[in-house]
């Protein structure tokens, strides 16, 4: 399957998971230069950014694994310009969401940051 269709069908599964949980999706796709956080949401006073990373097979490994320091460091740098944006003066907090076959899902609160 093409990896950006099963990269936009994680982020809806990611994104319903996190509704039935309580979570209110802020923003989608936000973008600061090169840098992209997939899911921006908000958990009470908590703002989470959320990367998410699904695959259809783990032969490469978990989904989880793909979030290496680059892709860390470019979550953080949007993070610190929405944060900026917004004048957000609360918690944050860093997720990932790993989805692998469209079956399983493992949501990792404070992952990084």
């Amino acid at each position: 399957m093409n990896n950006l269709l099963t990269g936009k069908q994680g982020e809806a599964q990611a994104e319903e998971y996190l509704k039935d949980k309580g979570y209110e999706i802020v923003e989608r796709n936000y973008r600061y230069k090169r840098s992209e956080v997939d899911l921006i949401v908000r958990q009470g006073n908590t703002l989470v950014f959320i990367e998410v990373k699904a695959r259809s097979q783990n032969r490469f490994g978990h989904p989880e694994e793909a979030v290496n320091d680059k892709k860390r460091q470019n979550v953080l740098a949007a993070a610190n310009q929405y944060i900026y944006e917004k004048n957000w003066l609360h918690q944050i907090r860093f997720d990932i969401i790993a989805i692998l076959n469209k079956t399983e899902l493992a949501h990792f609160e404070d992952a990084f940051g």
